[in-house]
């Protein structure tokens, strides 16, 4: 139990360092990858915490990395998008967002939302540290075991329901996935589950981009000469997604 909860400090000490890290960087303007660092930092926090709910300051963490998630990820779309422009012959486009994005960087960092998360995040080891002197974590490993193979069983019902919806799969496979990465020692998968569980979400997320980007074409004329191309890609994007979701369910799961 103690070397359990100890790895947990450590992971939360670590992430709230590679969260100050992005802050730096944001503010600095000089790095493309730090909004993406630092939203990926803050969905591995969400992935550690989403076993541990009902503990103390629990719930105020994931409020505040929802915030942040919540107001990162239009920039991050539109920051993906700007790449995509810029590497497929559409310069003025993609330089009118770098252009919105390049105020935005500075904005991110010093936001209400990112300094209460790390705010909060500062004082959660010592709520830890209490819960487990006031013996609230005991069966803790248990606990976490019980949620990992919930989130497991949610995609097996997912992936074999003939509706599926493949916003909602491309969701759960994230939380397959950054769950297993949070608690390595409790990974119970099957081998082949990693790399197929990776496959799908590469291709759920090429499907998702065009999804979002014909979507955003309707309100924005400057991509209309793209909308060709994107619907193209989406139709193949799901034709592949299908197949490597057929490959998961068939290698990793028995229903």
């Amino acid at each position: 139990m103690s070397a359990l909860v100890d790895r947990l400090v450590a992971q939360v000490l670590s992430l709230e360092v590679r969260l100050l890290a992005c802050q730096a960087r944001l503010s600095a303007r000089t790095d493309p990858e730090a909004l993406h660092e630092l939203r990926t930092t803050v969905r591995r926090l969400r992935s550690l915490l989403r076993p541990l709910r009902g503990l103390p300051g629990v719930e105020q963490l994931e409020a505040a990395s929802s915030r942040v998630g919540e107001l990162t990820t239009p920039l991050r779309d539109r920051e993906v998008l700007a790449a995509y422009l810029l590497k497929n012959g559409q310069p003025e486009a993609a330089q009118r967002r770098m252009a919105q994005m390049a105020k935005a960087y500075p904005a991110v960092a010093t936001s209400p939302e990112v300094t209460q998360l790390l705010m909060i995040l500062d004082a959660f080891p010592r709520f830890l540290r209490a819960s487990q002197r006031q013996g609230l974590l005991k069966g803790l490993r248990k606990r976490i075991e019980k949620r990992l193979a919930k989130q497991w069983k949610k995609l097996d019902q997912a992936l074999h329901d003939p509706a599926h919806d493949r916003h909602r799969l491309r969701l759960l496979i994230k939380r397959v996935r950054y769950g297993i990465d949070a608690y390595p020692e409790l990974d119970r998968l099957p081998d082949a589950a990693m790399p197929r569980l990776k496959s799908a979400q590469g291709a759920l997320g090429e499907w998702h981009d065009c999804f979002q980007w014909l979507a955003r074409a309707e309100q924005e004329p400057d991509l209309h000469p793209c909308v060709a191309v994107w619907k193209t890609t989406m139709a193949k994007a799901e034709e592949r997604a299908d197949r490597v979701l057929d490959k998961l369910s068939d290698a990793c799961f028995k229903s």
